[in-house]
């Protein structure tokens, strides 16, 4: 057993009743985030900019000390500068809320012995829930059937070769992690490349391998742009020379003329003046007009900090799978049984036609018609640029596919082309090959 799944399980999976009652004890199979932010919360976050808070406090001493000129026009520039980051911010939210709806996704469950379609945030610990070719899995779980079934875990590892899944009956040494080959487990988030099969669900939402990451994400703070440590240090001076300088000329001119309420009055004109308010004015509209600037460009800027962050960058750091790469897989080079070579990227394409057309040709006949395996794509999309693949139009239609089996690591297509007319075309590894082709 493990977390209380038996090792053979009844394929008539969860009642609506008990898979209800599951999601209200372990809640809804969803990733953890952050609180939704409002525009409410969107206004006080920027509040909190230091700059701004600057800015909103001269225009009220402006205010209070009788110079409505210039307390209007820092008053307005602030009030411009918080409307513009908080309808940016609003439709950013917007749009993120509704890209993670688009992004979630749909699980095929068997709840009452019949088979439905459900949200994925709705899939419960103990559902039985049936996997096929291109399928996201929505949950952590353990295999009951497989057939032929490899998945993409590359979210989960960085590994962009499949890996191949088995449906052993015995899972009582645990969950292991991402990425082996031969596991009887399936993680939430991973991609169905090949195959079929059904599985139990152990663990959801925070509790499944890509919840706990999450969860670690959560607990990491996020360091304040060098910009606002800036500032904040300026503001910080400001106000400490501003009021040393304005104390100072209270006494002096208190002790000197008497006049101690002209005293004050002429100590705050005078620390009024060492403010830096253009400093906000400008850094608080630009930030701004920055993020709104980018989203023109379809980038979406959920905080106007982030601007200066990005336009200070010195450095980019990547990692190789799908970001330094385009995680996709290309043909770069085809060999003969002679030793001759074909580069893809060098040779001309009357080259594979004279010489290569038949191993370009069988290479996509080895591959499922309708791809989803990196390698396979490739292999298509390669022999449709140099206009090989021309076996549906000639006739020719899959009779049967033969997948990888741990005592044959090739996989086998069977093509057939009128009454008596057969093909077969196969891929693997290479001691597999040889076998076959003895």
């Amino acid at each position: 057993m493990i977390n209380g799944t038996p090792s053979s399980v009844s394929t008539f999976g969860l009642s609506e009743t008990e898979a209800q009652a599951r999601l209200k004890s372990d809640g809804y199979n969803e990733l953890p985030r952050e609180r939704r932010r409002t525009p409410l919360r969107i206004v006080m976050e920027v509040l909190r900019e230091p700059m701004l808070a600057l800015l909103l406090g001269g225009g009220l001493i402006y205010l209070l000390l009788g110079d409505v000129k210039e307390a209007l026009i820092l008053l307005a520039f602030a009030a411009v500068s918080i409307g513009i980051t908080v309808i940016q911010e609003t439709r950013t939210e917007r749009v993120l809320e509704a890209l993670r709806d688009l992004t979630s996704p749909r699980a095929l469950v068997i709840r009452d012995g019949i088979r439905r379609r459900i949200a994925g945030r709705e899939v419960a610990r103990g559902d039985l829930i049936v996997l096929v070719e291109g399928d996201r899995i929505p949950a952590d779980a353990a295999l009951v059937e497989a057939h032929d079934l490899q998945a993409d875990e590359s979210l989960l590892t960085g590994e962009s070769v499949s890996v191949r899944k088995i449906a052993t009956g015995d899972i009582a040494q645990g969950r292991p992690r991402p990425g082996g080959e031969d596991l009887p487990f399936v993680f939430f988030g991973a991609l169905v490349v090949r195959g079929s099969g059904l599985a139990h669900v152990v663990a959801t939402g925070p509790q499944s391998e890509i919840g706990k990451i999450g969860q670690s994400l959560q607990a990491v703070e996020t360091e304040p742009p060098r910009l606002q440590v800036q500032t904040a240090r300026l503001v910080r001076l400001a106000a400490l020379g501003g009021a040393g300088v304005s104390v100072l000329a209270v006494i002096l001119y208190g002790t000197l003329r008497g006049g101690w309420l002209d005293a004050v009055l002429a100590g705050i004109t005078i620390g009024m003046s060492m403010l830096p308010e253009e400093f906000p004015v400008v850094l608080t509209v630009f930030m701004a007009m920055g993020a709104w600037r980018i989203s023109k460009a379809r980038v979406l800027t959920r905080r106007a900090a982030a601007i200066e962050t990005l336009g200070s960058a010195t450095a980019l750091c990547t990692d190789k799978t799908g970001t330094l790469t385009e995680n996709r897989m290309s043909v770069v080079e085809l060999r003969l049984p002679d030793g001759a070579a074909f580069h893809a990227r060098e040779a001309t394409d009357s080259a594979v036609f004279r010489n290569f057309r038949e191993l370009v040709l069988h290479g996509s006949l080895a591959s499922a018609p309708e791809p989803i395996d990196p390698m396979e794509k490739a292999l298509h999309e390669f022999a449709r640029r140099l206009e090989v693949a021309d076996h549906p139009r000639r006739g020719w239609k899959l009779a049967h596919s033969y997948g990888i089996r741990p005592d044959l690591l090739a996989m086998t297509q069977l093509w057939q082309r009128g009454e008596n007319t057969f093909a077969v075309a196969a891929k693997g590894a290479p001691e597999a090959i040889a076998r076959l082709c003895r």
